[in-house]
Order: C-alpha cells, then sequence, then structure tokens
C-alpha cells in the first residue's frame, strides 16, 4: 500500500529563481499588510476625530479607498505562490496525484493570464486617467498613481502563477509520481 504524495506548496521545490520571487510575494504581501494597518489606524483616528471632537481627517475615504486597492492587489501573488487561494478538491479528492498536478498548473496558467490581462488593463486605464487629468474630489490628489501602484501586484501575481504552473508540470513528470499512479491502477 502506498502513501499518498504530497501536492502540497511546500512539497513542490522552489530553485533560485523560484526563491527570489517566493521573497518578492512575501515583501509585496508585507507591505500591503502594513499599508491595511496604516489606514486601519488612520480610520481610527479619524473616527475618533470625528466622533469626539468634529473634526475628522480630511479625505479620509478617499485616502482608505486608494490605498486598500494597492494594498489588496499586493496580496495576490503571495496566496497563490504559497497555494493559499481557495481551492475546491471535492472533485479531486480521489484523482491521481500526477491528474491533481496537471489539473493545479492548468489553474494556475489560468491565473497567470488573469493576472497578466489585470495587470495591463490597469496601467491602460491609469494611463487613461492620467491623460484625462482625474484628480480625487477632496484632496485633489491625481488618481492615476492610486490605480498605477496596483500594476506591480497584478504582475507579481502572473509571474507567481506561471511559475507555480511549471512547478506543477514538473512535479507530474517526475517518476515518483507516475509509479504512484501505476501501482494506484493496479490495485
Amino acid at each position: 500500500m502506498s502513501e499518498p504524495l504530497a501536492t502540497a506548496p511546500e512539497a513542490l521545490a522552489f530553485g533560485p529563481a523560484g526563491r527570489v520571487l517566493r521573497w518578492l510575494c512575501r515583501v509585496f504581501a508585507m507591505a500591503g499588510a502594513l499599508v491595511f494597518v496604516a489606514i486601519v489606524l488612520m480610520s481610527v483616528v479619524s473616527l475618533t476625530g470625528r466622533k469626539l471632537w468634529s473634526s475628522p481627517i480630511a479625505g479620509d475615504v478617499e485616502m482608505l479607498q486608494m490605498c486598500a486597492a494597492f494594498a489588496a492587489a499586493s496580496f495576490f501573488a503571495w496566496c497563490h505562490l504559497s497555494g493559499s487561494d481557495v481551492k475546491v478538491d471535492f472533485f479531486t479528492a480521489r484523482m491521481s496525484p500526477r491528474a491533481v498536478h496537471v489539473m493545479d498548473a492548468f489553474g494556475s496558467l489560468l491565473v497567470a493570464f488573469f493576472g497578466a490581462v489585470v495587470a495591463w488593463r490597469t496601467a491602460q486605464g491609469a494611463w487613461m486617467v492620467k491623460e484625462a487629468g482625474e484628480q480625487s474630489m477632496l484632496l485633489d490628489w491625481p488618481l492615476w498613481i492610486p490605480q498605477m501602484a496596483m500594476v506591480p501586484g497584478f504582475a507579481l501575481l502572473a509571474w507567481a502563477a506561471s511559475y507555480r504552473a511549471l512547478q506543477h508540470l514538473g512535479a507530474a513528470a517526475q517518476p515518483d509520481v507516475q509509479a504512484h499512479d501505476r501501482a494506484g491502477e493496479a490495485a
């Protein structure tokens, strides 16, 4: 009786490029977390000022919206690279490890495509907003800057998902995975 092979992210090896990618994804995620902490603190100060002294931080909602968009985009790459994104394995629970790796590779390729398209369209949109000269209503900040700040997060998602797809394809081609599949078929 053979043990099932691990398909968790820790089981997939990271080469030198993968370690750099992993470090970069962590840095982005930590930057996003720090931005979220900062906007929560700003919101608490603004709400307290509004309730106690009728003096909120001017433009707090604008700042929150602009910063939250960047921060959220910063998490996607780390979530996918670490295997922390949502997966429904109801259909794959009884599949062979090789088939699961192939399906995960296909899913990662779809995520890479999505990340690349969203990065491209977000950059295009930011450029159009810059050309139009749009500013935020209260603070009069240029709106293209926070929109363009999301682009690196989505581009990093595309890179991380591409790397992850290659990892899964490599794992599917491993002889021990194929041997495990043949042992399962013989049982």
